[in-house]
């Protein structure tokens, strides 16, 4: 999915999602496009939202409040989706951001999405499956943090973030390699690199090579003895191409049982003697 010149409006619900690495997440929505609009939404008159403070002016987030009408209600979820829809009409912008992990915004990206719009979610692990399938890419913010502690880690002691682990990569999302790679490759069976991950963005927004505890796709295909790579010249470029392909398993051949030489002995009629 190329998200190149994309203005974001980047959505923010205060009350799920956590206030540490907000810098690591405006940072990552920066590699895809400019983020013009960015908001949060929260009752600020609740003590929990405080730690946000200073966040926001290091940010440039601006604020915006929204009361609790009832005892155990979030009301912030309804506020966010009338600005989103307003921000979509206003022509501003075409890309949104939305930074939760609450499946009640599965129907504002996928309205989003209809609309034209590339829809990027941020969210915890803990996020509903919906939400995640709702977005052209999706984000889990463990990672940020784990490599927000990789920069800033500076002693022996392990902090808790450091301890996060990576997953290991599942046969299941091998075998979405694989199929992807036969969907675009050439009579030789080689694609690029580039096209790719696109296609497996599109499958599955929530793959990420960090995921796995590589930083980019080239180096997870590499440790992966079912996929082979191949550097390519660009003529346009000096940077190289990255091309990949499937390795085929080579089948042992099935033995037949040999035929038995022997002769059978042939049988006497009775009636004959």
């Amino acid at each position: 999915m190329e998200y190149k010149n994309v203005n974001f409006a980047v959505l923010i619900d205060g009350d799920n999602i956590p206030s540490a690495h907000v810098k690591e997440m405006m940072e990552e929505i920066a590699k895809y496009g400019n983020p013009t609009i960015k908001r949060i939404y929260g009752d600020w008159t609740k003590p929990h939202l405080t730690k946000w403070k200073n966040l926001l002016l290091e940010n440039a987030i601006t604020p915006i409040q929204q009361y609790g009408y009832t005892t155990g209600k979030n009301a912030t979820d309804s506020a966010m989706i009338i600005d989103a829809m307003d921000i979509l009409y206003s022509g501003k912008v075409n890309g949104f951001c939305i930074v939760s992990s609450d499946s009640d915004f599965t129907r504002l990206a996928t309205r989003l999405r209809e609309a034209g719009m590339k829809v990027l979610g941020i969210g915890e692990r803990k996020t509903p499956n919906p939400f995640i399938v709702s977005c052209d890419k999706f984000i889990y913010v463990e990672i940020l943090r784990k490599q927000s502690s990789k920069k800033e880690s500076t002693s022996d002691k392990q902090s808790e973030t450091d301890k996060i682990t990576v997953d290991k990569i599942s046969q299941k999302d091998i075998n979405l390699i694989r199929t992807s790679i036969s969907d675009l490759s050439d009579e030789d069976g080689w694609v690029y690199l580039g096209d790719l991950g696109n296609l497996i963005q599109k499958k599955k927004p929530n793959f990420d090579s960090r995921n796995y505890g590589f930083e980019k796709l080239t180096a997870l295909i590499r440790s992966l003895k079912e996929f082979e790579i191949e550097q390519r010249d660009n003529p346009k470029s000096r940077h190289k191409l990255m091309f990949v392909r499937n390795v085929e398993v080579k089948k042992k051949p099935t033995r037949t049982p040999r035929k038995s030489s022997k002769k059978r002995p042939q049988q006497t009629n009775a009636a004959n003697n």
